[in-house]
């Protein structure tokens, strides 16, 4: 049944098992696990891997890594312009959020202020508090969604930027686009808001729900793309921001996605994966599969789940995670990390399908009666 009632992450273990879902799809598998049997279900990354072309790409990069990044990041900027349809002078290269933070919270001085949905990915706002902002958390309502009226009470004059990631992390819930659209474009005009669509493409209606188009009409908003979700880049931290021109300029002049930040390696990648949507869409398509397998599954046990559209599900067991996560441990399987105060609630990333087979073999027979 899908929840509507009331109310760092690095656990690691080896790589992922079960081609078969790699190989019907055409995807290059991922490396071969660390310790056999193992699976890691816990850093919501792409089990399926990056793009068949990455692998080249970074090959013929090696034979520049004896050169400095100077001007080559030009050709990525264009491109991921192009794919926004943005201006240049918008796009700043890099995982950029906790720089962000960092940047807000000294400028703003001790007086710096910022909101988040609490709990949530804190990248930007442990940056921000690590020298002295002040770090506000607005409760997700009782969907464990984005609580857009109280995140939109909780900005008052001092507040230097609103930060939540939509789909959310942990809960993978979306907010309805067009309570999006009217929610940013309020908040937008009282302060900076930082939205991470990290997860964004899992969704089913990525081009619907981006609000990158509020970017380009001019709002106070920043928007951030991890590559290393559906992009399959976690191991190389690829990602970038589109951001109102001001705030790129500045951001630019402090360093962030500056050439001597970058590397060929990750420019090279992050450019073949970004020009091969055919393989996100494969991706997408095979994750939201096993995503209703899994749903279909922990309705079967009776356990309360939200209405995730991210490559994870977050669910109510029948113990707390931390319980749980040991029991799983026991039998060489990791899920994501406790989220206080939400700790009954358990993050399992969707893997393979073999992965998930076994995984969900093994919760049903731990499944207490």
């Amino acid at each position: 049944m899908t929840f509507s009632s009331s109310l760092s992450r690095r656990f690691l273990l080896g790589g992922g098992t079960g081609l078969a879902g790699a190989a019907l799809l055409g995807i290059a598998a991922p490396a071969p696990a660390q310790t056999a049997g193992a699976i890691r279900l816990s850093l919501n990354e792409n089990a399926w891997g990056p793009s068949p072309t990455v692998e080249p790409a970074i090959r013929a990069a090696i034979g520049r890594v004896n050169r400095y990044v100077e001007g080559e990041q030009n050709a990525l900027i264009e491109q991921i312009a192009a794919l926004e349809n943005v201006s240049p002078d918008q796009i700043v290269l890099g995982e950029v959020l906790a720089p962000l933070g960092l940047q807000l919270a000294l400028k703003g001085g001790p007086a710096s202020r910022f909101v988040y949905s609490a709990p949530g990915y804190a990248g930007f706002t442990d940056a921000a508090a690590a020298v002295g902002g002040r770090i506000v958390g607005v409760p997700l309502n009782d969907r464990l969604e984005n609580d857009l009226p109280a995140l939109l009470a909780a900005i008052d004059e001092r507040t230097d930027a609103l930060f939540f990631v939509n789909p959310h992390n942990p809960s993978g819930t979306v907010s309805d686009p067009a309570d999006l659209r009217a929610f940013l474009l309020e908040a937008s005009a009282r302060t900076l808001v930082i939205v991470d669509e990290a997860y964004l493409e899992y969704t089913d209606d990525f081009a619907g729900r981006t609000v990158v188009g509020l970017v380009r009409e001019g709002a106070n908003i920043m928007v951030f793309r991890a590559l290393a979700k559906v992009y399959g880049l976690a191991g190389l931290q690829a990602g970038y921001a589109i951001a109102p021109v001001e705030l790129a300029r500045e951001l630019r002049a402090k360093g962030v996605g500056a050439p001597h930040s970058l590397d060929q390696l990750t420019l090279a990648a992050s450019s073949a994966a970004l020009a091969d949507q055919a393989h996100v869409r494969r991706v997408v398509a095979e994750a939201a599969r096993e995503r209703d397998l899994w749903h279909a599954d922990l309705e079967a046990l009776g356990w309360p789940h939200t209405a995730s559209q991210a490559n994870f599900v977050f669910f109510k067991a029948d113990r707390p995670q931390a319980e749980l996560a040991a029991a799983l441990a026991t039998e060489n399987i990791a899920i994501g990390r406790a989220t206080p105060p939400l700790i009954e609630w358990s993050r399992i990333t969707i893997g393979l399908p073999d992965e998930n087979r076994r995984v969900r073999d093994t919760l049903r027979r731990l499944a207490r009666p």
